[in-house]
């Protein structure tokens, strides 16, 4: 149900908003031509949109526009930037003069946000992602029982991404009544016009299809966004949409409704004349140089020690499993973390925690992209999101882990049924190029437990850790290796048989750790000896302890791993010991070298040579 409608603004403020639009666009089209690149269109389709929010609807602190007390704004269509930087500027977060350096190599100020600006929580510039990223800031406020009202705004070329509509509809689901989106419906795309073009009907059905509340303005009329934006507030038990029918290149003759102006600045001369047709030139002092960076960006909230992991009774627990323990212990003292679950919560075991903490557990149901941008904004709200699926199914998501990094998020990521040894699902389901994918993400943390204890320690690690943490769950259950107060430091390894008559180093982890124990076992009754490592870490990697181990084993080494060979443990191993300057004198690096097939995991283990006899046959040719 929606309240009365309030009172409409007087004619003095929306003169004042069209004059703050008004230099909002000549901000654009001035910092562009001096960049010499950038979308200055882009900026003034949305112009009176983002006027009417910062100056009318928002509550922003421009001394601290990341306070969680402020309402938050998302530019979903980040290469708009020019036009969030001039905003900012307008209201106070930095002088006029700081937006002119667009772009530059010395300013804080890039081509798309990033949080290195104050005022900006993720990256955008990646389509299709902000409105994920809204909906993990407003469950955050929600959870935080704040006023706070998220923002985001949307061009109508990224809503041919199916992630909006995930988005949406998750939304929709939890009513999120503190959401708006502001839609900048301008019809025209980087090549040519957008799907729907001006037909603004066609998108108030998908919203309304999702349980929005929406409505269609004329973008430009400064009167009816205001209006509309002091309807948003008023809606209640659902988001609001305001369809903004705008003209890219707004209020410039020879830029208005044009193609082929995207991404394009102005010459000195044409911006010239476009700044005289809106009005005049903006008078702008010398940038002092000064950067305007932010001094810090959220980190984990500390928190007390929880309740050590209790496996006594000696039977085999799977790490999956392992891992929804481990989160219903961090719940009991951390009221900051969060868990979101791609309709997998009874596989990877998340539903432990929701059982316990139901009001901090998302069901994100099989929409992974917006689940991963999602934990984004809940992490920027300063919770401690934990997001979980089938490892294969978070391949579909790399784009918005990608950009996670970039946003500099603190999101925890746990991926299960890893590798081959899953079983008779067969392939579809079957990780086999997870630790390459999260290996490549800037700052990562890549952790790969073998037993019960490790998966709940290294757990615990991921909610201290700042960046982006993932945790490789396996299915099978497997034995316990380790006493419930054992610590695993990042980085780090463990080393679990040793001799001075070790004639290889086998490195293995999650199950082929535990085939690696079991070659060991084999060759041991045969009278050879091998040392046995388990890469609990794979990233960040100490190349210099694992060079030690090598050496005291004659230079033989042997890697193991329920992955593909490509990007995996054995390329991590020999990357390690490459930048430290050590190469092993004979190694032997085994995977999943074939295209695998349902069967039963002991039989595909051995099938794609990866068991333990293969591991003894290795060590044999080494030795």
């Amino acid at each position: 149900m929606s309240a009365a409608s309030p009172a409409a603004p007087s004619a003095s403020t929306i003169a004042a908003i069209q004059e703050k639009a008004r230099r909002l666009s000549a901000l654009s089209m001035m910092s562009t031509t001096a960049a010499g690149s950038g979308h200055p269109t882009s900026c003034m389709s949305a112009a009176e949109l983002v006027a009417g929010l910062f100056f009318y609807a928002m509550k922003f602190d421009p001394k601290n526009p990341n306070s969680n007390d402020s309402d938050r704004f998302v530019l979903s269509k980040g290469h708009a930037a020019p036009l969030l930087y001039a905003a900012l500027a307008e209201a106070g977060v930095f002088p006029e003069s700081r937006v002119m350096t667009l772009r530059k190599f010395s300013s804080e100020l890039e081509g798309h946000p990033t949080p290195r600006v104050p005022g900006v929580d993720a990256a955008t510039g990646s389509l299709g992602q902000g409105l994920s990223v809204g909906v993990g800031l407003a469950i955050g406020a929600r959870l935080d029982k704040s006023a706070t009202r998220v923002y985001v705004l949307i061009g109508d070329g990224e809503m041919a991404e199916g992630q909006i509509w995930e988005a949406a509809a998750f939304a929709g689901h939890y009513k999120l009544d503190n959401l708006t989106v502001l839609a900048d419906v301008n019809a025209l795309g980087q090549s040519a016009p957008t799907m729907y073009q001006h037909d603004m009907e066609a998108y108030r059905r998908k919203f309304e299809s999702e349980e929005w509340a929406t409505e269609v303005i004329d973008g430009h009329d400064v009167a009816a966004v205001l209006a509309a934006l002091d309807r948003a507030k008023a809606v209640k038990g659902r988001p609001h949409a305001i369809l903004a029918r705008t003209v890219k290149g707004h209020g410039v003759s020879f830029l208005a409704g044009k193609e082929h102006w995207h991404g394009k600045p102005l010459s000195k001369d044409q911006l010239a004349q476009a700044l005289k047709e809106i009005g005049g030139t903006i008078e702008i002092a010398p940038d002092p140089g000064k950067s305007y960076e932010r001094e810090s960006l959220p980190q984990p909230p500390d928190f007390p020690a929880p309740a050590p992991p209790d496996y006594s009774d000696g039977k085999p627990v799977a790490t999956r499993e392992a891992y929804g323990n481990a989160l219903k212990r961090l719940g009991a003292v951390n009221p900051h973390i969060v868990a979101m679950s791609g309709d997998v919560k009874n596989s990877t075991f998340s539903e432990i925690f929701g059982d316990a903490y139901p009001d901090h557990f998302y069901q994100g149901y099989i929409a992974e992209q917006n689940l991963v941008s999602a934990g984004v904004g809940l992490a920027a709200r300063g919770k401690v999101p934990f997001v979980d699926s089938f490892a294969c199914f978070l391949s579909r998501a790399y784009d918005q882990v990608r950009m996670a990094a970039i946003s500099r998020s603190n999101l925890n990521l746990c991926g299960s049924h890893c590798g081959v040894s899953i079983g008779e699902d067969g392939p579809s389901q079957m990780a086999l190029e997870d630790l390459a994918m999260f290996r490549a993400v800037h700052s990562s943390a890549v952790l790969y437990p073998s037993d019960a204890v490790s998966a709940e320690r290294l757990t615990e690690t991921m909610a201290r850790r700042s960046g982006i943490n993932y945790l490789r769950t396996s299915r099978p259950k497997t034995p316990i290796l380790y006493s419930n107060d054992e610590k695993f430091p990042v980085p780090g390894f463990k080393v679990l048989r040793q001799s001075a008559q070790d004639r290889a180093t086998v490195i293995g982890a999650g199950i082929t750790l535990h085939e690696a124990l079991k070659a060991a076992d084999q060759l041991k009754s045969q009278g050879a000896a091998i040392r046995v490592i388990d890469l609990y870490c794979v990233k960040p990697l100490d190349g210099k302890a694992i060079a030690e181990q090598i050496a005291a084993t004659g230079g033989r080494l042997v890697t193991v791993e329920d992955h593909w060979p490509e990007g995996g443990i054995g390329e991590a191993v020999i990357a390690a010991l490459a930048q430290c300057g050590m190469a092993p004198a004979k190694f032997r690096l085994l995977a999943v070298n074939g295209m695998p097939h349902s069967g039963k995991p002991d039989e595909l283990l051995d099938a794609f040579r990866i068991s333990a006899r293969h591991i003894a046959d290795a060590v044999r040719e080494l030795a």
